[in-house]
């Protein structure tokens, strides 16, 4: 699909002061389209992708890495995650950058938290704790282990519906298309499994893709299924075709290993974009596979 060369970034966001580590685009609303970006010295960028600056930074979880952000659907709601083993909800509403409530989960480690809005005003969010076989009331969870397993929890009964060994080291990341009730998740290694949810209750492995080089910090499937983005150890952003996982193109830029990619969910194709935040603490922004 793509014979001619990978292309360059359309732009390079500086100026985080440290790693980053996650990022989040916000292109619901209005006013400009936002890059929200959590450093690894507790810093939360909000970056106006119009005039390319961030516009307000939040200092955050005491100094600690900043691990997840999220927008509720009133894009006036952050939630933020950090290594500081805290959860904060901030308003934003009205230039406002307060925090308005705080969860203690007691988990030090590196896995980021899920949020699913139900409707207005009903949310679930999921998150690690110290006793990792809790989970909150709710729908279906699909988590990854340390031991290198996948598993698909009926969370409204506590209960695990499907578990299965998808690799030997512990999974690092991963994501779900649930339109085709399929999902991707990476390791330290060097292959990508993909697995389906067969009636949303059991897990099969379903394909792999093998890696140049090992090691993959997230996987992010675009909004429209067509494409699939990794985070590599490696300096690099890999791309494949998300229906039978070829690889398509190997964006180069960043000189540390990529912590971070997300994809803007905006519905107009010409504005579709790919972010990716490094090591090196810069965020790379492309234009890429822009065709419906």
């Amino acid at each position: 699909m793509m014979a001619r060369p990978p292309p360059d970034p359309l732009y390079i966001l500086r100026g985080s002061g440290a790693a980053v580590n996650t990022l989040h685009f916000c292109c619901s609303g209005q006013g400009a389209p936002l890059l929200y970006s959590g450093s690894g010295k507790g810093a939360i960028h909000v970056w106006n992708l119009t005039t390319r600056r961030a516009e307000r930074v939040l200092e955050s979880h005491a100094g600690n890495s900043v691990i997840w952000l999220q927008t509720f659907s009133d894009s006036n709601t952050l939630i933020s995650q950090g290594r500081d083993m805290r959860v904060c909800v901030w308003d934003l509403s009205e230039g406002r950058s307060t925090v308005t409530d705080s969860l203690l989960t007691g988990s030090v480690g590196f896995c980021q938290c899920s949020l699913l809005e139900i409707q207005a005003g009903s949310t679930l969010l999921a998150h690690p704790t110290e006793q990792m076989e809790q989970a909150d009331s709710g729908p279906v969870l699909c988590a990854g282990y340390e031991d290198g397993s996948l598993v698909l929890w009926d969370v409204s009964n506590r209960r695990p519906f499907s578990c299965i060994k998808a690799h030997p080291e512990p999974v690092m990341c991963l994501d779900i298309d649930l339109h085709r009730q399929k999902g991707i998740s990476g390791s330290s290694e060097k292959i990508l499994h993909s697995w389906t949810l067969e009636n949303q209750q059991i897990l099969q492995m379903h394909n792999s893709s093998h890696l140049t080089n090992p090691g993959v910090s997230q996987l992010r499937i675009r909004a429209d299924g067509k494409i699939l983005a990794a985070a590599g150890w490696d300096n690099n952003i890999r791309v494949f075709g998300w229906k039978k996982l070829k690889p398509l193109a190997v964006l180069q830029h960043h000189t540390d290993m990529v912590n971070s990619v997300a994809f803007s969910e905006h519905q107009d194709t010409q504005q579709r974009l790919l972010a990716a935040g490094s090591k090196d603490q810069r965020i790379s922004v492309w234009s890429i596979y822009r065709e419906s």
